[in-house]
């Protein structure tokens, strides 16, 4: 999928956008979204870092895992995942214009999801990371 993808922060003080194509959408169960998100997982639109354009402010915090996440500092909404390294940037749904586009294809750290998260929806689920390839 190629379609322009937009987003922006709760308050609005932080927009984003990207023309790339989306390389993998993912709902995350690991301990570090978690805590992140203030929530039970983490579903994101990982696209190319290079691709994605920033208006307004954002705060990163940087917990030496080689995943450095933005926020909004006004409103606090998580809006990324960046992985340098990597080249890619993980775009959180819920701050996604049209977030009814995506869907995660898979869960990673399952190991780790909540107890009374059932998943019923017959993705792929792996342990930990998703397998190389």
């Amino acid at each position: 999928m190629t379609d322009t993808i937009t987003g922006a922060c709760l308050c609005g003080a932080c927009r984003y956008r990207s023309d790339a194509p989306v390389m993998n959408v993912r709902a995350c169960h690991c301990h570090r979204c978690q805590h992140k998100t203030g929530s039970a997982f983490y579903a994101r639109v990982m696209v190319p870092l290079t691709s994605v354009t920033i208006e307004g402010p954002v705060a990163w915090y940087d917990g030496d895992t080689g995943v450095r996440r933005g926020f909004c500092p006004t409103c606090g909404s998580t809006l990324f995942s960046e992985r340098v390294a990597a080249g890619t940037i993980g775009l959180a749904m819920g701050t996604l214009d049209h977030p009814d586009r995506f869907a995660p294809a898979d869960h990673i750290w399952v190991s780790a999801k909540q107890p009374w998260l059932v998943l019923t929806d017959d993705l792929p689920q792996f342990a930990e990371g998703p397998p190389a390839g």
